[in-house]
């Protein structure tokens, strides 16, 4: 583990005892952000549809953390997976505190050229759970404070070639965001999201060096963003003092989205 994940895993956020739900956590992104929950003292259920082995070693590597990681399977599309879900989660816990949506499918196309069964699917995996679920995460996070987080791109605002599904699933993922902010923040629960560019993920997964050289040359911090980096602030939503924060898309890249 690097010294800086150390030191960020080491910090203290006012999380310890919480309840969290993160969908799409067996792997990358997903795993990053449970496992920042799992450091601050969450017990996070980790969502994953496919990928049995994936999630056994996602829970695995967050053993010996401050809080508790449980694999919880489920394909987060069907209408009622979100709500077997939270039912298990407040029989075993009493109430759940954090859901994180970060389940995304991605088909990628041109737009003169579009898969328009594809562009729904990509759709319908953005905002269908929180469609079906919000009545019942209300209901699991009632006496607050509840915090909803959800991850979405810079693809929900600038044309990013062959993204047309998913960025038309984060542009409407986005303004569902505000619909539910206003709707659940008299009930102590804040509803926002984090929003980032092309990530550094290392490994097999990671760019090209000659992509990743151009990427960051744009981005003005001076790298790539890293998947720890979109997790620090998925954590710091979730915190008492983000308590007057509803309805925000927060960007996390390093200033990139500042360049034309």
């Amino acid at each position: 583990m690097s010294t800086a994940t150390e030191a960020t895993e080491a910090s203290t956020l006012g999380l310890d005892g919480r309840v969290a739900l993160v969908t799409g956590a067996s792997r990358g992104l997903g795993r990053a952000i449970a496992r920042k929950l799992c450091a601050s003292g969450c017990t996070v259920y980790v969502n994953y549809a496919t990928g049995d082995a994936d999630a056994r070693e996602a829970v695995e590597s967050m053993r010996g953390l401050k809080g508790t990681a449980v694999a919880v399977k489920g394909d987060i599309t069907h209408a009622d997976t979100l709500l077997r879900l939270l039912g298990r989660i407040r029989r075993e816990q009493g109430r759940l505190d954090v859901f994180v949506h970060n389940a995304a499918s991605f088909h990628p196309m041109p737009t003169l050229a579009a898969a328009v069964p594809d562009v729904h699917r990509d759709i319908a995996t953005a905002i269908d759970p929180l469609l079906h679920g919000a009545p019942s995460l209300a209901e699991a996070m009632a006496g607050g404070p509840g915090r909803v987080v959800v991850v979405s791109s810079h693809g929900a605002r600038a044309v990013v070639p062959q993204y047309v599904g998913l960025g038309l699933a984060k542009a409407a993922l986005e303004n569902l965001v505000r619909y539910l902010a206003a709707e659940l923040a008299g009930r102590g629960i804040a509803v926002n999201g984090v929003s980032t560019a092309k990530l550094d993920k290392g490994g097999p997964a990671a760019l090209n060096p000659e992509a990743a050289r151009a990427l960051a040359a744009r981005t003005p911090a001076g790298r790539l963003t890293r998947p720890e980096d979109v997790a620090d602030a998925v954590a710091l939503l979730c915190t008492d003092e983000a308590a007057w924060i509803h309805g925000q898309i927060v960007a996390v890249d390093g200033g990139s989205h500042l360049r034309a």
